[in-house]
This record gives C-alpha cells, sequence and structure tokens, in this order.
C-alpha cells in the first residue's frame, strides 16, 4: 500500500507538471521571442532618431561614431540618400531577428538585426529554471508522499497486527490513535471487539473454574453411592441408595442448570418459597459419611418449618461450600442452626477448628483467596448464588468460624400463632 500510495501522488505531481511545465515552455518562448523583436525595433527606432538629429545639425555620421549607439552583437545597416550605406558592427550569419524598417525624418532608413542565438540562450535559461522547479516539485511530492504513506500505512499496519492478536485469543485494547477519524474509528470497534471478547474469555474461564468447583463434590457422593450399591446384596439398601443418588442426580443436574444461568446473567435468579429444612436435611444426609470418615460430626439446629424464599438448589450449593469449607479448613463439629431476624431467615455454619485468619477475614469471598491450598473459589462462587436469589452472604465471626446465609422469609400459616420450639435434629 505505502509503494501505491507514493507511486499515485508521484504520477499526479509529474503529470501536473507535465501539463503546466510544457504550458510554460511555449508561452516563455514566445514571450521571450516578442520580447527581442520589440527590442530590435526599439534600436532601429532610436538609431533613426539620432541619424535625423545629426542630420539636421549638420554634424559627420560615420559607422565609426554611431557603434557606441549599436547593443552589442547586434548589426545596423543605416541608408540615407545621397550618401553610402553604413554597416555598424558584424552581420550575423544563420538565422537573425531583424527589425522593422525605420524611417527618419530625412528619408534615411534604420534596419537593426539580433543573431536568433540570443533568444536560444535565453529561452534555455528559462528552461533550466522551470526544470529546477519541477524537480523541486517532485523531490516534495516524494517526501510529500512518502510521510502520508507512512501515516496511513503505518495504522493500517497496527490495526492489521491488532485484528490478528484478536484472532490469536489476545484481547488486550491497545488504545492507541492516529489522528485519521476514519482509521480511529477502526481503532474504536477493534478496541471495543477486545474489551467484549475480554469480557466472554473471563466469564468462560470463570465457568469452568466454577462448574469444576461445583461439581466435584456432587460427583464424588454420587459416587460413593454407587460403591455402596455395589457393595451391598441387600434389596432395601440398594433401593434406599439408588433413591439417593437419584436425588443427586437431580441436584447436579441443578447445578448445572444454575452455573449456566449466572454464567449469562448473574443476577437472574429463580426463587419460590421452599422449606428450609428439606433442604438442610439433605445436605446433612449428603455429608454424614464424609464426615464419619475422618471422625466428625455434623448437626443442626433451630428454628423448624421456616419457609424461605430462594432456589431450593442454589441455597443447598450455598451450604454445602460453607459444609466442605469446613471439612477441609475446619475441625470438631459442624453445626448448622436456624433462626429468625426480623423478615430473613438465617442459617449460620460453625464449626470448632482455628477460624479464618485476621489477614483473611476481609478478603475471604473474593476469588483465588484461601487460608491453604485449595481453589479459593467456593466461597466467592456461594456468595454469588446467594445474591443471585436476592440474599446474601456473610461471615459473622472469624473465629470460630460463623458463616450466616440470610434469605428473604415468607411465615408458615399455622392454626395457632407462637414461636417454634428450637430442636437438635
Amino acid at each position: 500500500m505505502r509503494r501505491r500510495l507514493i507511486q499515485s501522488t508521484l504520477a499526479v505531481v509529474l503529470v501536473v507538471i507535465a501539463v503546466f511545465g510544457v504550458s510554460l515552455v511555449i508561452v516563455e518562448t514566445r514571450t521571450i521571442g516578442a520580447s527581442a523583436q520589440e527590442r530590435v525595433d526599439l534600436e532601429a527606432l532610436r538609431l533613426a532618431s539620432i541619424v535625423d538629429s545629426r542630420i539636421l545639425g549638420d554634424e559627420q555620421i560615420s559607422a565609426r561614431i554611431l557603434e557606441d549607439q549599436v547593443t552589442n552583437e547586434r548589426y545596423a545597416l543605416v541608408e540615407i540618400p545621397g550618401r553610402d550605406p553604413i554597416e555598424i558592427g558584424t552581420k550575423p550569419t544563420g538565422e537573425v531577428i531583424q527589425s522593422k524598417e525605420a524611417v527618419g525624418e530625412e528619408g534615411e532608413t534604420v534596419v537593426v538585426e539580433e543573431p536568433r542565438s540570443s533568444v536560444t540562450r535565453e529561452v534555455g535559461r528559462t528552461f533550466l529554471i522551470i526544470g529546477a522547479v519541477a524537480l523541486l516539485a517532485v523531490i516534495a511530492a516524494v517526501l510529500l508522499a512518502v510521510r502520508q504513506a507512512n501515516r496511513l500505512a503505518s495504522p493500517l499496519t497496527d490495526l492489521a497486527e491488532t485484528a490478528e492478536r484478536l484472532g490469536s485469543g489476545d484481547p488486550r485494547p491497545r488504545h492507541k490513535r492516529y489522528g485519521v477519524p476514519e482509521l480511529d474509528r477502526v481503532a474504536d470497534v477493534l478496541d471495543s471487539s477486545a474489551e467484549r471478547i475480554a469480557r466472554m474469555l473471563t466469564a468462560e474461564r470463570r465457568l469452568a473454574a466454577d462448574a469444576s468447583h461445583q461439581l466435584r463434590t456432587p460427583l464424588t457422593a454420587l459416587s460413593m453411592r454407587l460403591e455402596e450399591i455395589t457393595l451391598t446384596d441387600d434389596p432395601d439398601t440398594v433401593k434406599e441408595e439408588a433413591t439417593i443418588a437419584l436425588g443427586q442426580v437431580e441436584r447436579l443436574t441443578d447445578v448445572v442448570q444454575r452455573l449456566l444461568t449466572n454464567s449469562r446473567d448473574p443476577r437472574t435468579g429463580s426463587a419460590v418459597t421452599f422449606d428450609l429444612d428439606e433442604v438442610i436435611n439433605q445436605q446433612l444426609a449428603e455429608w454424614r459419611p464424609a464426615y464419619r470418615s475422618v471422625g466428625r460430626a455434623i448437626v443442626s439446629s433451630g428454628k423448624r418449618h421456616l419457609q424461605a424464599v430462594g432456589t431450593p438448589g442454589a441455597v443447598a450449593q450455598v451450604l454445602a461450600a460453607l459444609i466442605e469449607n469446613s471439612l477441609m479448613h475446619g475441625g470438631g463439629t459442624v453445626a448448622l442452626r436456624t433462626r429468625v431476624t426480623g423478615n430473613q431467615a438465617v442459617v449460620e455454619v460453625t464449626d470448632e477448628g482455628e477460624g479464618v485468619p485476621a489477614e483473611l477475614g476481609a478478603r475471604i469471598f473474593e476469588r483465588a483467596i484461601s487460608g491453604q491450598n485449595s481453589t479459593g473459589i467456593g466461597l466467592a462462587v456461594a456468595r454469588d448464588l446467594a445474591e443471585a436469589d436476592g440474599g446474601r452472604l456473610e461471615m459473622l465471626q472469624a473465629q470460630p468460624p460463623v458463616f450466616g446465609l440470610f434469605l428473604s422469609r415468607t411465615p408458615k400459616k399455622r392454626a395457632s400463632a407462637g414461636q417454634e420450639p428450637e430442636t437438635v435434629r
């Protein structure tokens, strides 16, 4: 492109120089010729006037006396009636410029001639000047064309590199502008596309990380149930474990659906009114085998028959993240306690471990933040799930650790009002 721009600009300049240069040469040649003819005509008239004045004054007229009146390289012929012709200068050979015959008052005639070579030399000097100007114009045009080509070609090269980087998976915007509105518009579009691609890649990576983390526990639990089925011959046990496994498959499907929904719009929820006890009991049944295998216990207490507004699958995943976090990082018995505050149902999850280090307290829900060698994703995903249904997840106490899941509450209608007693399940 750079070469084509230079060639096109140079071609335009050469055409302009050719058109105007030829026209200027023709005009100048004619002007120089006309000027030379006018000069010799004026020379003849001036010489005739001098001869008239000397005749009237009865002064001597000769070639020696008049030679100072004729310009060098010119030849003059003076003819006076009754006298011999007077020749001044050397008669030129070849082509000459001859003046009109000038006639004086006493009847004398004067003719002046000049070699055409003088006109040729003057025309040649004019050609040199025009040629020098044309050469300077060509040089200036080339420099201007190179500058303009670089100004246009370099941005296009940069934009091509940016587009290639986008195609190779590097979505970093360059935020570089070139002072050319059309090119800046293309740069704006590429930067906007880079930002959109970066957001999409971030969302895809986040979805992959969330999916690997959230699906790990249900798949592990499902695998344990299937292993128990293969190790028993009791039909009742097989039926019970198969029923639990089917329930876990349904929850696994719900996890996948929730992850896909949140990846498209984190604020899209499908909240309904559900029985909080059912979700807690399901989590207790699912996690007790894992806790028994490490010699620990998981219990629940608090108000029963609480109705909460949310997505049961999402609430189950939030509780699973808290329970798994206590299993991996906590110690002793894990307790789930339900209570009511205002118009909210609260599920508190606590254990008897050392708690959350002080330096992590304010950042515990950030992604990739973990006190041990874990992914640091679980609590961040749990908070996103809670907020998607209009709830919230908070750390109420660091040592010992207490996490609280706050959900909107719809009280369950009963025949008589009163407080439900606290029980341990």
